[in-house]
């Protein structure tokens, strides 16, 4: 499986997220749709990106009882997706539902991964906040096991946990990676970041940069520099 560059599409409109991928005139990024786009607009603008020729990532973050996240993922197969996701900590019922649910009858269906901290959850806020008293490397962890254990294909993860990810779960198992900054770039609100560079180094297959990208003054330049900083 190759490494790609996944850009954030975090508009609020249909109009200024294909603004925004006009710029795009020989590359077909692969793109994720999250939930500000995807309330605002609904399934109508997974099938017109997908229709112009991209590969989507979306990503809802289902969690839910069981049955509810199968039915939803059900629903979800139909708009033809390349890869989406839901919470890990919606236990292993929930996951193993969520394949059932992905699956088509023809056997086929999205690269399937869960959500194991938000990177931007610190551990202090994890403990303090959540009562989850493990650390967070311990945790992540343990959700990816979980994960694997119902049948997902990977997680979604910080960079910075990819390659214990990989040691427990096996090379495999894929890591999507967001909060991945330039090395000369702001943070903002994420708190456990890397460089592209370096996310490649510890292991991660699939990095999701946003801001970097979409609001750089050549965003095209800055997908560009992304792809060869992480792929090589």
């Amino acid at each position: 499986m190759g490494k790609d560059v996944i850009i954030a599409c975090d508009f609020s409109s249909a109009k200024d997220t294909f603004d925004f991928l006009d710029q795009f005139t020989e590359e077909k990024p692969f793109v994720k749709i999250g939930m500000e786009l995807y309330y605002a607009e609904g399934p109508s603008i997974v099938k017109e990106i997908k229709k112009r020729g991209h590969k989507i990532f979306l990503d809802l973050k289902l969690h839910d009882i069981p049955n509810t996240v199968k039915k939803a993922m059900s629903v979800l197969s139909s708009l033809d997706v390349d890869m989406t996701n839901l919470h890990a900590a919606g236990t292993v019922d929930m996951m193993k539902a969520a394949v059932e649910g992905l699956t088509k009858e023809d056997g086929t269906r999205p690269i399937l991964i869960a959500v194991t901290q938000l990177t931007s959850t610190s551990e202090e806020r994890m403990q303090n906040e959540l009562l989850i008293n493990a650390s967070i490397n311990d945790t992540i962890v343990k959700y990816a096991e979980n994960a694997k254990a119902a049948g997902l294909d990977g997680v979604v993860c910080s960079p910075l946990e990819a390659g214990m990810v990989k040691d427990a779960c096996g090379k495999p198992f894929i890591t999507v990676t967001p909060g991945v900054r330039f090395a000369d770039g702001e943070v903002g609100d994420q708190v456990r970041v890397t460089t592209p560079e370096k996310a490649r180094e510890i292991g991660s297959d699939y990095i999701v940069v946003g801001r970097p990208v979409t609001q750089a003054e050549d965003p095209v330049a800055a997908y560009r520099r992304c792809v060869k900083e992480f792929v090589g």
